[in-house]
């Protein structure tokens, strides 16, 4: 029965965590018999990721085009605020054009719509000495001064999302963020960002991060932007709901939206004429209205995380690497290079390890002997330095070329490469490869040049003094 159900399940993302979920229930049941749970030990494969990043050009053509669709919207809001900022300093004459203009753009920041009719037959309609002064009645001259439509806020989540690697969910539930000056007062924004993500489990949906705004490429910049292209619709918000701290807030064309209505995130999607967030369809819209095939934030989020930024975004090491990293083409294709890379740097650090002592017939008087080799200059040694003597470990005399290997040593050499390959299965694997593996690899070097038969005699001639000796020294009791 478990084999035909598990048969039945679609290989997908939600046949996996049914599969999974069901057999984490029944593993538990003591009643379980041994064929059964031998069967649901077996391993369960994840499918295979459908969802791949998007290829550079694609992105950089996304970014790009909501980089020119949010800037507009930025520019165009900041300059109607200078120009409201000035008629409420009393920058202008009463009367003139200039101050029209700034008394219609007051109206549209307290109420949301510009001074318009309020009788019965011409309600709604742009008064026509503030539809002069703002070019029309239409939106573009009217309330788009001073919000930001449903699209330039789906702009402005490409970007959150190229800025930051955070997904869909993360940026529609974003609240404003808190800023404050640094330790000296006067230096750059930081702001804190707190970020809500239901699907870490209970416990963990929340945590923040700071942002510094200290010039164009800083993280911050785009937080700046986003508050001053928001600013209006936040106020107004805040005055239709107190409270409100929704950070994405756009003006709709439409009609009031249901105050009552929710969002996928079970939190109000708008309220007035103003909405809140980013749906799933108005991303495909927007998607398919600038010629792209698809939602940016899914794919986009990929591509930031495993080709960009190249860490985790809200999610652990291990599912970062799991579920993004390891199954993504592009990421496979780049690793190529850096995997060739890492293979030539193990090759060089062989070289580097290689026996570097000289191989002599018979011994040098003149040389002082070492547990390992004999030394043909000790007052000049490579590792410390001339003129103050040698007090380096004895197995680096197999990589110093002032040593000398003579037959005499032979038989201790061979006995002290089979014991550091019998050490090898006693500690901890990155114990030896950090004191013990570089001396093994030289002695693995001795060994290639002396021959087998060679190296096969030494290790029936090792004698109890070559075995103390061994010992003495892998014991420490030689270092001093």
């Amino acid at each position: 029965m478990w084999k035909q159900w598990r048969l039945s399940r679609p290989n997908t993302r939600l046949g996996y965590s049914q599969v999974t979920t069901v057999r984490g229930l029944l593993l538990d049941d003591p009643r379980l018999s041994a064929v059964a749970r031998e069967a649901l030990a077996r391993r369960v494969l994840s499918p295979t990721a459908k969802e791949v990043s998007l290829q550079d050009a694609e992105f950089d053509a996304i970014v790009t085009t909501a980089r020119r669709m949010f800037r507009a919207a930025h520019l165009r809001i900041t300059d109607n605020a200078d120009q409201l900022a000035q008629w409420r300093s009393g920058t202008f004459a009463r009367g003139s054009e200039a101050w029209l203009l700034g008394e219609a753009l007051d109206c549209l920041a307290r109420t949301g719509e510009a001074p318009h009719d309020t009788r019965v037959r011409q309600r709604g309609r742009v008064l026509a000495r503030y539809a002069r002064v703002l070019g029309g009645e239409r939106p573009e001259h009217t309330w788009q001064r001073l919000f930001l439509t449903r699209m330039e806020t789906v702009a402005l989540g490409v970007l959150l999302l190229a800025e930051h690697g955070w997904n869909l969910s993360v940026i529609i539930r974003l609240k404003v963020p808190q800023a404050a000056p640094d330790a000296g007062g006067n230096g750059p924004r930081i702001y804190r960002v707190e970020l809500e993500k239901h699907k870490r489990g209970a416990g963990r949906h929340f945590e923040t991060r700071n942002l510094t705004d200290d010039g164009a490429a800083s993280p911050g910049r785009l937080i700046t932007q986003a508050l001053e292209a928001t600013v209006f619709a936040r106020a107004a918000v805040h005055t239709l709901s107190p409270g409100t701290d929704r950070f994405l807030i756009w003006r709709s064309a439409k009609a009031p939206l249901n105050d009552r209505a929710q969002d996928a995130t079970g939190k109000k999607s708008g309220i007035g004429v103003f909405g809140f967030g980013i749906s799933g369809c108005t991303a495909h819209r927007w998607a398919t209205q600038q010629g792209f095939t698809s939602s940016p934030f899914h794919r986009g989020r990929r591509t930031v995380n495993t080709l960009h930024r190249r860490a985790p975004g809200q999610n652990s090491q291990a599912t970062h690497d799991r579920v993004y990293a390891l199954t993504d083409p592009q990421v496979r294709q780049a690793a190529i290079p850096v995997i060739a890379e890492a293979a030539e740097a193990v090759v060089s650090k062989a070289h580097a390890t290689v026996f570097a002592a000289a191989l002599r017939e018979e011994a040098d008087p003149g040389d002082q002997q070492t547990a390992t080799a004999d030394c043909h200059d000790y007052g000049n040694s490579p590792y410390i330095g001339p003129g103050a003597g040698c007090t380096a470990s004895f197995l680096l005399c197999l990589a110093c070329p002032n040593a000398r290997i003579h037959p005499a040593h032979h038989s201790r050499l061979a006995h002290l490469h089979h014991a550091l390959g019998n050490l090898r299965t006693a500690i901890e694997l990155g114990q030896w490869h950090s004191q013990w593996a570089d001396g093994h690899a030289r002695l693995e070097h001795l060994k290639g040049q002396l021959g087998t038969a060679v190296w096969t005699r030494a290790l029936a001639d090792v004698t109890i003094a070559d075995r103390e000796l061994i010992a003495l020294l892998l014991n420490g009791d030689l270092d001093s």
